[in-house]
């Protein structure tokens, strides 16, 4: 009898514990319980004049579309973040708790309930504005800005087409300055496919101003090398870089902004006004941000040729290390028929440092990931990246069926295999300091 006691003593337990997991699923309400995991994980995309397609802003904005929310969270399909955490963390994860997926879920089911507000416990998602550099994102407002753009609205001269151009952007600064955050405003969100920001000091790129990169008189614009040939890259998902304090992307004095923009095809005539926001540091610069870029020539087993109904893997290396660096940032950078990008570092004692592995590529969502810490780089050390490529009818994103070749170039339709690292050089405890 003792043992059958136990027996249902343990059922009478188990149903009681359901039933306050129930009861407790019917309190959460949104106020409570949702807003912050919303405000915290959402609404730097979600609101006005932003990247996402709606605002989640208010109880009313998100009312409507809680199931919505529930299962597009539920599959992880949101918030988005491509890189796998396991292998390395980043100051910028995005990454909803086991919890606060179940939180959201016993919201829905319990009713949609949007309780009372609390201030003190949650936070004010009308503040949040749609100034990426807002106190959200650590950006002190007392600092100097920049707003800048195009010269005059571009409109695109045919319907149907990608265009690839550049524009000149005259800064007109005085005097030598560091860069503490970029974040590049696309003017037509749903025109502008990606843009690269570069710096020209030479005094001699004002005619590029609305040119094709088609134009063969692009050609004597780049006779001299550009102070800085990748400043920034905005790509949908990377809209802002913020340095850490006491770093900084060196302005030179008489420098110009390069924009080479890359457009979707429009069934109608459409017109853009993108734009850049700079803010400097406020305080003295000690290190300066440095880019190291590997491109498609770095690649170890060329050519750079993703051949129909094939799935390749490439390979690429940087040069030995010079000195002992500390990097700040990573971005890969692919098209529609990647399929994974793995990178690290090995140093001359063979340890592997992991950089970033994004086991799922994403071309609609890519991102420059900003590590937790700095990560020491010795001197002697090699930089590795690795991607795999699906060009084959299996992979839904290919822009082409039946499969053809593809190799390198700007188009969608082409293919990139590019890495972004921003780099300061090493002090002894970087390691220790959280960016």
């Amino acid at each position: 009898m003792g043992r059958i006691s136990t027996i249902f003593h343990f059922i009478a337990c188990l149903v009681s514990s359901l039933l306050s997991c129930q009861i407790s699923a019917q309190e959460v309400n949104y106020h409570e319980h949702i807003e912050p995991i919303i405000t915290t994980h959402c609404t730097r995309c979600h609101q006005p004049n932003n990247v996402a397609p709606f605002s989640l802003l208010t109880y009313d904005d998100i009312s409507p579309r809680a199931k919505f929310i529930g299962h597009v969270t539920k599959t992880k399909y949101m918030p988005p973040f491509k890189a796998d955490a396991t292998f390395q963390h980043y100051k910028n994860e995005n990454i909803l708790t086991p919890d606060e997926i179940q939180l959201i879920q016993d919201w829905v089911a319990g009713g949609i309930v949007k309780g009372k507000k609390n201030a003190k416990k949650i936070p004010d998602v009308h503040a949040v504005t749609s100034d990426m550099a807002s106190e959200t994102n650590h950006v002190n407002h007392k600092t100097e800005s920049l707003d800048i753009g195009m010269q005059q609205r571009f409109i695109l001269p045919e319907k149907g087409k990608e265009e690839f151009r550049f524009f000149h952007i005259p800064v007109n600064n005085k005097t030598e300055k560091y860069i503490q955050s970029i974040r590049f405003i696309p003017g037509n969100k749903k025109l502008v496919h990606h843009s690269r920001v570069m710096t020209d000091t030479s005094g001699t790129t004002a005619g590029i101003d609305g040119l094709s990169e088609s134009d063969t008189a692009i050609y004597k614009f780049q006779t001299n090398p550009l102070a800085d040939p990748f400043l920034f890259g905005w790509v949908p998902g990377n809209d802002q870089i913020i340095f850490p304090e006491g770093t900084g992307k060196k302005l030179y004095p008489g420098t110009d902004f390069i924009f080479n923009m890359h457009y979707s095809p429009s069934p109608i005539i459409v017109s853009d006004s993108s734009s850049i926001r700079i803010q400097f540091a406020d305080k003295p610069v000690e290190r300066e941000v440095i880019t190291l870029s590997l491109k498609e020539d770095n690649i170890s087993n060329l050519p750079f040729l993703i051949r129909a109904n094939t799935s390749p893997v490439f390979y690429m290396r940087s040069a030995m290390t010079e000195e002992d660096i500390s990097l700040i940032s990573i971005m890969p950078h692919m098209h529609l028929l990647g399929k994974r990008f793995k990178a690290f570092a090995v140093s001359p004692d063979g340890e592997l440092i992991p950089l970033v592995n994004i086991p799922d590529w994403d071309f609609n969502w890519q991102m420059t990931y900003t590590f937790k810490n700095y990560i020491h780089i010795p001197k002697g050390s090699v930089i590795y990246a690795e991607a795999q490529y699906d060009n084959t009818s299996q992979n839904p994103r290919n822009p082409t069926r039946p499969p053809k070749d593809v190799s390198y170039g700007w188009g969608t339709k082409d293919e990139m295999m590019n890495l972004i690292i921003y780099y300061v050089k090493y002090r002894v405890g970087d390691e220790k300091i959280e960016l």
